[in-house]
């Protein structure tokens, strides 16, 4: 029992980051339509400014990582102006090709500012709890909690704000916003700027707990999708659970299989999922 334990807590620190950047994701597709695979490069972005920030300014590790998330915040926005807003009532397959390209551009820039080692941002949190024989090392413990407070307060502004019956209500029907004086190009920056900060984030917590290097990005925003689909497209609950399944799912395969596995076992459970349930573990309508 100690080991199930131990290795459900390991799962929802890693669904907690899943969770993150399917969030983003699930938002932008819920508003635009659009599969963001750029999303994973922003993440990365995300953490490697951390590190300059807290190795150049000295800035500790949160105020650094809410610094990073507003400069995220702001790149969404440009991301979504420039990139996205020209091509809007364009076919479906021009915001497709585009968000492959912005994949590639902020990969490389990445690339160009930051260098190409992998990085593990530091941290001060090194103790290690222990309760009934289960470890909870601080440094996951943090990042826990911290994924929790950015994906309770996405879900109270979502549901609670007037902001957030915007948003719902372009993603049920987009005329009918329009008609009732929703502003849909506010509400698309608004998206955008929220879902990039959410990436920052995960990227940030990516980069504490393992690390961030090229070529990470590609991984996490397969999951991400992963959890996307997972959960059902658009629904903001279904985010949730997903990340929390993949990542429980993940954790079990690594430590009572093979961790050479464990991205196949977490497929194979989308894939059955999906075969039962179509629509994902949450309608659409859930959210």
């Amino acid at each position: 029992m100690v080991d199930f334990f131990q290795q459900v807590f390991n799962g929802l620190v890693t669904g907690s980051i899943y969770t993150l950047i399917a969030l983003g994701l699930t938002t932008i597709f819920g508003i635009l339509g659009i599969a963001h695979f750029a999303h994973g490069s922003v993440a990365m972005f995300g953490g490697y400014l951390t590190f300059f920030l807290m190795s150049s300014l000295g800035l500790p590790l949160i105020p650094a990582m809410i610094l990073a998330m507003i400069v995220g915040a702001v790149l969404g926005v440009v991301i979504e102006r420039l990139a996205y807003y020209p091509v809007r009532m364009a076919p479906p397959i021009n915001a497709f090709i585009i968000a492959l390209g912005l994949t590639l551009v902020i990969e490389k820039a990445n690339m160009l500012m930051f260098g190409v080692d992998q990085i593990i941002i530091p941290t001060p949190y090194s103790r290690v709890f222990e309760v009934g024989g289960v470890t909870f090392p601080e440094l996951r413990v943090y990042v826990l909690a911290i994924a929790a407070v950015l994906v309770i307060g996405m879900t109270w502004l979502v549901q609670r704000t007037w902001m957030g019956m915007a948003i719902r209500a372009v993603a049920q029907n987009r005329a009918t916003a329009v008609l009732m004086g929703v502003d849909v190009n506010r509400v698309s920056m608004f998206v955008f700027a929220l879902s990039s900060a959410l990436g920052v984030a995960a990227g940030v917590l990516v980069g504490a707990l393992f690390a961030v290097a090229p070529g990470v990005s590609g991984g996490l925003v397969i999951k991400g999708f992963a959890v996307l689909i997972l959960g059902g497209l658009g629904s903001i609950p279904g985010a949730i659970i997903g990340g929390i399944v993949l990542g429980v799912t993940e954790s079990f395969s690594s430590a009572f299989i093979s961790s050479g596995y464990k991205d196949v076992i977490s497929f194979l459970l989308m894939i059955a999922v999906l075969l039962v349930r179509p629509e994902g573990l949450m309608r659409r309508g859930g959210r």
